[in-house]
């Protein structure tokens, strides 16, 4: 049996060798450029031959749009056969490309996300919500849906500044208290009032946390610790190091003092009641700093979409060494901690193996958000992804990506606003999976900002499919990208080194080439040897 980790395509045609004479094969078999079958196999290293030659396959549960279809046709056609509709003869699938991929998950999470959606979120700003792109059955002015939000399901929860780290406020930020709150001092030093030389109060000194010194008579100083209260009357603080003191007990300026100096005054920072920070910002560790500063302690926060994870195939081991056809399972533990630092909250990480019945009843019976599968998205003999959305009454939106790797991932809205994204079985798919649909879907469910693109030279050659796009691993260098060898469907090595992801055009990039970069969710500074040990392409 093929190995769901491996089986990112299934079962596929023998591949014969192109030659440099004669038609090309996949011309013989009628695939036209940019067009490419469902279930196209992936093999590493072979990408843009089999592209040419694997010659398209039609599937009793899929249908395909013609030539001539206007955009969107397919993904309408696939839907109305997933939901059982009648259908004309079987004709070629077309994939949806990369960027409109992610366009439809962003919407599709747009449709069942928060209430009240922050800045940079697709449906809010001036320019009204993004054209939906070829294939995508969702809404669209022409075509509203309905809101599948469940209604019993808080818009908010009040979560203690402890837990609330990777959440996104529910409300815009508003400071409880001024901030100072009352005068303080910047710096370790002395409160002056008047003009010096000043004579030094006997007292002790001013300090953080305790309550404010009599008020300062003209030329009288006190000495006074960052943050405490200054006295009233106060002139300026001059540091201890621009000051000196005689035997008469006097202190003495080393430099001008102007007055305010070294004060903060009450509420430079903000006023009671001032906004802060706008509803949809994530929460990070300086957030919580803020909002403990202006008087939380809990912050309104947006549900975190709940995701559980269900893990195909029978020849997948928890642990000890691969033995006997069977091989270690590596999505399990990857995408759990992945979908965490997306925003996600994961129920479970389930195993079904390749069992049809305890996979409808787990996508049915999940009371997650957002189901994903790892392997089955195919047509192989044990891929049931796409039987069991049909006997689920899911609607496809999605089916297959012109990106490689990870060409069959797939995206269904499922009953009652649920979604399921269907990632391919081989490792580094799947995260390409991760990256195109379930990233765009998760921000918009969670009510995030749309993440910013940004784009890099990149240093070497990378090697593009004739059609599709590509997403190498990649780790910065100065202000270019390398990319990085071991970058198969198959292989996790190139990955675990890279910081980032580089979006590489049908045909490739030359040095110099300026891509588009996603950001991978973790510390981008791996070991000098990590990445040398990644090999560099």
């Amino acid at each position: 049996m093929t190995h769901p980790q491996q089986r990112a395509a299934g079962t596929g045609p023998v591949v014969r060798p192109v030659t440099g004479s004669g038609p090309v094969a996949g011309a013989e078999a009628g695939v036209e450029p940019g067009a490419t079958s469902g279930a196209e196999p992936e093999s590493d290293g072979v990408d843009e031959a089999l592209a040419l030659v694997a010659p398209p396959r039609t599937l009793a549960h899929r249908t395909a749009s013609p030539r001539s279809a206007p955009p969107g046709t397919a993904s309408v056609r696939a839907e109305n056969s997933l939901a059982g509709a009648p259908r004309a003869k079987a004709e070629r699938h077309r994939a949806t490309p990369w960027p409109d991929a992610r366009d439809v998950a962003t919407r599709a999470g747009a449709r069942t996300g928060p209430a009240h959606p922050g800045p940079g979120h697709p449906t809010s700003g001036p320019t009204g919500p993004a054209r939906p792109g070829p294939g995508h059955t969702g809404p669209s002015p022409d075509h509203p849906s309905p809101d599948h939000r469940d209604p019993d399901r808080p818009r908010r929860h009040a979560t203690p500044l402890g837990q609330a780290l990777g959440h996104v406020l529910a409300e815009p930020l508003r400071a409880l208290t001024d901030l100072p709150s009352f005068d303080t001092s910047a710096m370790d030093g002395w409160a002056v009032a008047g003009p010096g030389p000043w004579s030094i109060r006997d007292e002790g000194a001013v300090l953080a946390g305790h309550a404010s010194a009599t008020a300062l008579e003209d030329g009288t100083a006190v000495r006074i610790a960052t943050g405490a209260r200054v006295p009233p009357e106060t002139t300026a603080v001059i540091r201890s190091e621009h000051s000196r003191t005689d035997a008469g007990g006097h202190l003495h300026a080393r430099r001008e003092v102007v007055p305010g100096q070294d004060i903060r005054l009450r509420g430079q920072e903000c006023r009671s009641g001032d906004q802060l920070l706008p509803a949809g910002t994530p929460v990070s560790p300086a957030v919580l700093g803020l909002a403990a500063a202006a008087g939380y302690d809990e912050l309104p926060t947006l549900p975190r979409p709940r995701v559980e994870i269900l893990v195909l195939g029978d020849e997948l081991l928890t642990g000890g060494l691969p033995h006997d056809g069977l091989i270690r399972d590596a999505l399990g533990p990857m995408l759990g901690p992945w979908l965490t630092t997306l925003g996600a909250d994961v129920l479970a990480t389930r195993r079904i193996g390749d069992d049809a019945d305890a996979l409808r009843a787990a996508v049915i019976g999940s009371p997650a958000d957002l189901v994903i599968t790892t392997g089955g998205t195919a047509a192989g003999p044990v891929d049931h992804v796409h039987p069991v959305l049909a006997q689920a009454g899911a609607a496809l939106l999605v089916d297959g990506v012109k990106v490689r790797p990870g060409h069959p991932m797939l995206l269904a809205r499922l009953e009652g606003g649920r979604h399921l994204v269907g990632l391919p079985g081989n490792p580094l798919a799947a995260i390409s999976g991760l990256l195109t649909l379930a990233e765009p879907l998760l921000r918009a469910l969670a009510g995030a900002p749309a993440s910013t693109p940004y784009r890099a030279a990149v240093r070497d050659e990378v090697h593009g499919h004739p059609h599709d796009t590509r997403l190498v691993p990649v780790v910065h260098r100065g202000d270019q990208v390398v990319p990085l060898h071991y970058n198969g469907p198959a292989m996790l090595r190139g990955i675990a080194a890279a910081d980032g992801m580089a979006v590489v055009p049908p045909g490739g990039a030359r040095p110099g080439d300026v891509l588009e970069i996603l950001d991978l969710p973790w510390p981008v500074s791996p070991a000098p040897g990590a990445a040398q040990g990644a090999c560099f392409t």
